[in-house]
């Protein structure tokens, strides 16, 4: 792993857009912010989420997405990849990819420590802010989801600052294998023992990976 920053900072706020013949209220726009911007427990100051039963809260404080990835993105959304936070992204990093962590890895992150908590598990308002209302399914598939962090140690975030793994999680399971577990319909038994053992692991996930594994109906 060489070594990782901070790209881009970006927050947003909840706004009304047009879907379906209708109106829809998300946060996925966020706009890039200058300057130290303050990452508190429940997230960047100016930034919300719409929909506070599925996003946000202390697990979700902030998401991140590497850079990276927007290269892989570019032939199926052109020029939208030159767009800060695309993916609704709080953080545009570079240098850390789901393959380098690992679930409740601890991070330093120019003033302020954060845990890795769980992937993104992306709906239809994806297809909203890119444009392109089929790649729910491509970008699950792809397993580059990024990561959410819960906040440690509040503090301040400028881009440019140095990102760091200064506690590694003990189960050794990584975090890209994380994703095949919970998303992959292949994921081998045996991975999906090593998912179940990681102690942050959602109790809804957890039930769902349990119910695979014994080959029962998935719960919700």
């Amino acid at each position: 792993m060489s070594s990782a920053r901070v790209v881009s900072i970006q927050v947003g706020r909840p706004r009304a857009v047009a879907h379906d013949g209708g109106t829809v209220t998300t946060a996925i726009w966020k706009d890039p912010v200058e300057g130290p911007v303050r990452l508190g427990r429940l997230g960047f100051a100016g930034d919300a989420s719409a929909d506070t039963v599925h996003h946000g809260g202390v697990d979700q404080a902030a998401y991140a997405y590497p850079i990276e990835h927007y290269a892989f993105w570019e032939p199926r959304l052109g020029a939208r990849t030159k767009e800060p936070g695309l993916f609704g992204e709080n953080l545009t990093i570079e240098g850390l990819l789901e393959s380098d962590i690992r679930p409740d890895d601890v991070l330093r992150v120019g003033g302020a420590t954060v845990r890795v908590t769980s992937p993104r598990s992306p709906c239809y308002k994806l297809g909203l802010r890119t444009g392109d209302p089929g790649i729910v399914g491509p970008f699950l598939a792809s397993g580059r989801l990024g990561f959410y962090l819960a906040v440690v140690e509040e503090g301040e975030v400028t881009a440019g600052d140095p990102i760091a793994i200064v506690e590694r999680a003990a189960h050794g399971l990584r975090f890209s294998d994380f994703i095949e577990a919970i998303f992959s319909p292949d994921a081998s038994p045996a991975l999906i023992e090593r998912a179940l053992a990681v102690p942050s692991l959602h109790p809804v996930r957890r039930d769902r990976l349990r119910a695979r594994l014994e080959g029962r109906p998935s719960p919700g």
